[in-house]
């Protein structure tokens, strides 16, 4: 196994953003002349032969990684559009003062059909997605079993993560109304090759595609190792399925999750808040980041939250309503600029990009056992002070599930989390509702062009 998994990561490592797989867009992608997947690069594969052998599907699979880590996915703006979405208009705690006007939409909760953003974001998704499909084609071209096995969980890792994004933006969150009944996004599980009347799916159920999340997210954890560079592994698939189940309010499944990471002892806790950020490689505390590198790769967290100082536009200014939140001594203050009007986080466009910290694995397993009232792997209040402690806070004595929510949020601050918490929790964002129409992103016009099976999200209609 040892022989077969540097083998793999050689070959990982030697095409991964070197080389792309030519794929075609699914119908409800659609196939009109700006799609993003029109244009064929250079350097990629000729389609009718990139899945014969073992080396090119792993390049597949490198290209579904590659899809993964764009800055409209992982490379930041997943991230930075759910800060926008969570944003009360009335009395924010931070503001989008840049010139774009599909995120200051967003930021409204004013989100036009048209918007790019958006659209983009759909698109990379389901390329990503079939990307992985493709590689899951194709597995019998890859002779050793184990390598095999590892190849089928780590493309099942990306399909699965990328679906569970698609559903909380583009559906009602899972605990709005019936989950069986709620229209999702849809689900397509095999590789499209091809542009026809069976490529105008419809969406799936909430319930449905979580359902898939689920399978594919518990077939990645069994299948990948416990190191893998900085490709999944099965305490991301772990870490991951933590945040699936906390979104079905499945506590018992997201306490045990959260606990598996925890208790293998793989991470620690970086010696300071600031320390988990703006590093060239994964710090001791990411469970899963984004790699990137002065060469390669994206960071729009950088770009669009990061002061011009740093490199960014400073498109998002931090308000005083969000820094009165913090205690007296709160080391997290440390990761804002000194005039405050800017985090530092993403000071770095080089460093890699976590994506899920040890942190949240404690604030998840705390959260999990203080609704059940139970005692997996440490109290609530232990796993609350570990996170205090690090950030120079004293001891409390009692805790309740309103005061770990408090420590999410700062802890978890401008990472992507606030949003989620506030629809599974089902409190009010901003002046709207955790389920309210403005609050589930428009699926975008192209799409339903394109597909009349695809219907549309209650309040777009005429947009």
């Amino acid at each position: 196994m040892k022989n077969t998994q540097n083998d793999l990561n050689k070959l990982n490592m030697r095409f991964l953003n070197k080389t792309m797989l030519t794929v075609l867009a699914i119908g409800l992608l659609a196939v009109n002349c700006d799609s993003l997947l029109d244009t064929e690069p250079a350097q990629s594969i000729d389609g009718s032969i990139a899945l014969e052998t073992e080396a090119n599907v792993l390049t597949v699979l490198n290209g579904a990684y590659d899809g993964f880590s764009d800055d409209d996915m992982f490379g930041g703006q997943i991230q930075m559009e759910a800060d926008l979405m969570a944003n009360d208009n009335s009395d924010p705690e931070l503001r989008w003062v840049g010139t774009f006007e599909e995120p200051e939409q967003i930021w409204r909760k004013q989100i036009l059909l048209e918007n790019t953003q958006v659209s983009q974001t759909w698109t990379e998704s389901y390329d990503a997605i079939n990307r992985a499909n493709n590689v899951l084609s194709a597995l019998d071209v890859i002779e050793d079993a184990a390598t095999r096995t590892q190849v089928e969980a780590e493309a099942k890792f990306i399909r699965g993560v990328s679906y569970f994004y698609l559903v909380q933006f583009f559906g009602k969150p899972f605990s709005d109304g019936n989950a069986a009944s709620n229209p999702g996004v849809p689900l397509v599980l095999t590789p499209t090759t091809g542009i026809d009347e069976t490529s105008n799916v419809s969406r799936n159920t909430v319930a449905e595609v979580y359902a898939q999340v689920l399978s594919d997210l518990t077939d990645a954890e069994a299948g990948l190792p416990a190191s893998n560079g900085g490709y999944a592994t099965s305490h991301a698939a772990a870490a991951f399925l933590s945040r699936v189940y906390l979104q079905q309010g499945n506590y018992a499944g997201a306490r045990d999750a959260a606990n598996r990471v925890i208790s293998s002892g793989a991470f620690s806790l970086t010696a300071t808040y600031v320390g988990a950020f703006n590093n060239a490689e994964n710090s001791t505390e990411d469970v899963f980041a984004i790699q990137v590198d002065a060469q390669d790769g994206a960071h729009s967290l950088n770009t669009f939250f990061a002061h011009p100082d740093a490199g960014g536009r400073g498109d998002i200014t931090i308000s005083p309503t969000h820094l009165a939140l913090y205690e007296a001594g709160d080391e997290r203050i440390d990761a804002m600029r000194s005039d405050s009007t800017a985090t530092e986080k993403w000071d770095d466009f080089t460093a890699n990009i976590p994506v899920i910290r040890l942190a949240e694995m404690y604030l998840t397993r705390a959260e999990a056992n203080q609704r059940l009232t139970t005692v997996v792997g440490a109290t609530p209040l232990a796993d609350i002070n570990t996170i205090r402690a690090r950030v120079g806070l004293p001891a409390l004595l009692t805790v309740d599930v309103d005061a770990i929510l408090a420590e999410r949020k700062l802890e978890l601050a401008f990472e992507g989390q606030i949003l989620h918490d506030l629809r599974r929790t089902q409190q009010n964002i901003g002046s709207f509702a955790y389920d309210a129409n403005e609050t589930v992103w428009p699926i975008p016009q192209r799409e339903m062009d394109v597909n009349s099976n695809l219907t549309q999200n209650p309040g777009y209609t005429g947009n």
